[in-house]
């Protein structure tokens, strides 16, 4: 088993996308009768966005889960994460609008987001923030360091002279 497979907040983001699974299931199973055919389709990108946005999560939680990532980087996969985990409120909001007659199983859904939101949150406190190269753009840099700073490893000297081996090359 995969390091990032321990942690809590993977292994409730499989729950949930397990969950969503379900909920697409049965929505598939449950006659819904629609007065235009527009709202059918909206129905199938509902559970469209439902099942990509459930299958982001934990992709994303394995691919920030390296202590050693940078922390931009482990931000940008947070940033994706929590995005799709709140699109899975608006998608289940979606199928309500359009019929979905079994709203208990989207309680339980919107119950289980909140669970992961806590989670998702504890996990994000444990990313090393110093653990950083400066993102130009500005969004994930770490407290006190700005897009526009001088990067402190352009004032590190290096001389070839100074290591062995380097005269063959």
């Amino acid at each position: 088993m995969e390091q990032w497979e321990k942690l809590p907040v993977f292994q409730k983001a499989r729950e949930i996308m397990d969950l969503v699974g379900s909920i697409i299931d049965s929505v598939e199973r449950t006659d819904i009768t629609f007065e235009d055919p527009i709202e059918a389709e909206m129905m199938q990108h509902n559970l469209k966005y439902l099942g990509m946005n459930a299958s982001i999560i934990p992709a994303k939680i394995a691919g920030a889960s390296s202590e050693d990532m940078l922390y931009d980087i482990r931000m940008e996969n947070a940033t994706i994460i929590r995005k799709a985990a709140m699109e899975l409120i608006t998608d289940a909001r979606g199928l309500e609008m359009h019929g979905y007659p079994d709203t208990e199983y989207l309680d339980i859904l919107r119950n289980e987001v909140e669970e992961f939101r806590v989670l998702f949150a504890e996990w994000v406190k444990t990313f090393d923030c110093w653990n950083y190269i400066i993102d130009r753009w500005g969004l994930f840099n770490p407290p006190g360091v700005n897009y526009d700073d001088d990067d402190p490893d352009d004032d590190i000297p290096f001389n070839f002279d100074d290591f062995d081996g380097f005269d063959d090359l």
